[in-house]
């Protein structure tokens, strides 16, 4: 069935019906995990996963009946922009059902918002006191950040060849640029292998952390949320309630990590490519920045506390490096109150939102790449203006880059401050302050979660309105998608022939 609009293109719905229930299919077996640890535990089987998984395998049993033929789709590219769009959608709106059917979540806003913030890897939550939530939903909380960390399509394109010759254009779709090549030939080879590598840095960070002396439940909660770069935590104060250097420097070594493409972490633990991994300008720049960030705010933490102790000085580099990390990589997670910190501290925090981690790793930001091609453009435009007849070409990392590219990153970077206006004047008519306001929208577009004001680290997002939750829920996914894919569906343009 391929239905025209007058004037549009012609979009195979039956295509994407099906693909759509497979997924949902999908997504009702990974509930069974927080029902089996049930079972596990010997704990009550919660009835909320029970009408969730009931709710989604109806779901996916109707589309799977309305997309069926027998041959398997063959996606177009825009059949492909529209499903991603979809997939990320239905992941937040039926990952949020065991949060709506239990007692914790008082709206379903308030259910979407957590389930937005968990499939996105933002770490926002409405939740006061984590302490109280039962095992099984702070298990679904850190299990979607670890689903939506790698991709949510990346997953289907690994777990369902039923895609076809769309899978490319979903590959495409879901990282809109961020992996600009192919490791290996097929698309759902690809995408598996990237998926071995998540796996076996996650199950790394599982044994360091019971290493650490973490418990085992815990140990598997923050392994998903850390590799994911989320931020969801089992305990109120994040991190910070461990009170634990070592289990600090692991979760630090480990966000570091997560913030480096996974195309550097093919060649390095698959190809062994070790030279090309370490001369890569994108993980210098990376890794210069979290130095740089890191120095300047433990300096600020020395003077403020006048530290004259080595076990003060310790403990102010790392929280300064803890921080530091934590908001580039875009994760969450935090061991120490920064909204009481100098101001210099939380603008400097407040920038790292901005950047982000590498191009085609679990973190969120502009990137890293991005930030520094602009930084090339701006140097060549003043150059150009010291030599007005001269012709210069922008480069970076050893090759030329169009010029298209360069208008597409910077027709990205317009896209998402107009983005972030448009949001927080939403959020200031909701009776926000300014800076709630604005580092809201920024934490959740740019899918860090903890941001500054009255949505600091020590607080989290319950008291904002039904509208302003739906605003911010909307903006994580916007983010997580890069912008140009989610916004494109919405313009007409996507519809036209």
């Amino acid at each position: 069935m391929r239905i025209a609009v007058p004037g549009s293109s012609v979009i195979d719905w039956r295509s994407i019906y099906w693909v759509l229930g497979a997924f949902l299919g999908v997504l009702a077996l990974c509930m069974l995990l927080p029902l089996g640890y049930d079972l596990l535990a010997l704990h009550q089987v919660s009835m909320a996963f029970v009408d969730a998984v009931a709710a989604t395998a109806c779901a996916s049993v109707v589309l799977l009946l309305a997309g069926f033929r027998h041959e398997r789709p063959a996606l177009k590219q825009r059949e492909g922009i529209l499903l991603v769009v979809l997939i990320w959608l239905a992941s937040c709106v039926f990952g949020a059902l065991p949060f709506y059917f239990s007692a914790y979540f008082p709206s379903y806003a308030d259910a979407f918002f957590e389930s937005a913030s968990g499939f996105t890897t933002t770490g926002a939550t409405v939740l006061a006191v984590l302490e109280d939530l039962p095992a099984d939903l702070h298990l679904w909380r850190a299990f979607s950040h670890w689903l939506g960390g790698m991709g949510i399509v990346l997953l289907s394109i690994a777990i369902l060849p039923l895609i076809g010759q769309g899978g490319s254009d979903l590959y495409r779709a879901e990282f809109s640029g961020a992996l600009a090549e192919k490791l290996q030939p097929r698309v759902i080879e690809t995408a598996r292998t990237l998926w071995r590598i998540y796996l076996a840095l996650t199950a790394a960070l599982f044994v360091a952390l019971l290493i650490a002396g973490m418990g085992v439940f815990d140990a598997v909660c923050h392994a998903f949320s850390t590799l994911a770069t989320g931020g969801f935590s089992t305990r109120t104060a994040s991190i910070g309630a461990f009170d634990d250097p070592l289990i600090e420097y692991i979760i630090i070594l480990f966000m570091l990590l997560a913030g480096i493409s996974f195309v550097q972490h093919y060649r390095l633990w698959v190809e062994r490519r070790v030279a090309d991994v370490t001369r890569d300008y994108e993980i210098r720049a990376y890794l210069l920045l979290v130095l740089l960030a890191a120095a300047v705010i433990a300096i600020v933490l020395l003077r403020e506390q006048q530290a004259d102790s080595p076990t003060a000085w310790e403990s102010s580099i790392r929280q300064a490096l803890f921080q530091a990390v934590s908001i580039v990589t875009t994760t969450g997670f935090v061991t120490a109150d920064y909204a009481q910190w100098q101001p210099v501290a939380q603008l400097i925090l407040l920038s790292l939102m901005f950047v982000g981690g590498c191009t085609g790793s679990t973190a969120g930001g502009l990137k890293v790449a991005r930030v520094k091609l602009m930084m090339k453009v701006i140097g060549r435009d003043f150059r150009q203006l010291s030599e007005p007849q001269g012709v210069f070409r922008i480069h970076l990392g050893g090759a030329a880059i169009p010029e298209l590219t360069v208008s597409a990153m910077l027709n990205l970077v317009y896209l998402a401050l107009f983005a972030v206006l448009a949001a927080s004047l939403v959020l200031a008519s909701q009776g926000l302050d300014l800076l709630t306001a604005v580092s809201a929208v920024i934490a959740c577009q740019f899918n860090v979660g903890p941001g500054l004001g009255g949505v600091g680290p020590a607080s989290n997002y319950a008291a904002l309105s039904e509208l302003s939750k739906w605003v911010l829920a909307l903006s994580m996914v916007a983010g997580r998608l890069e912008f140009y894919t989610f916004f494109f569906v919405l313009t007409g343009a996507f519809w036209r022939r």
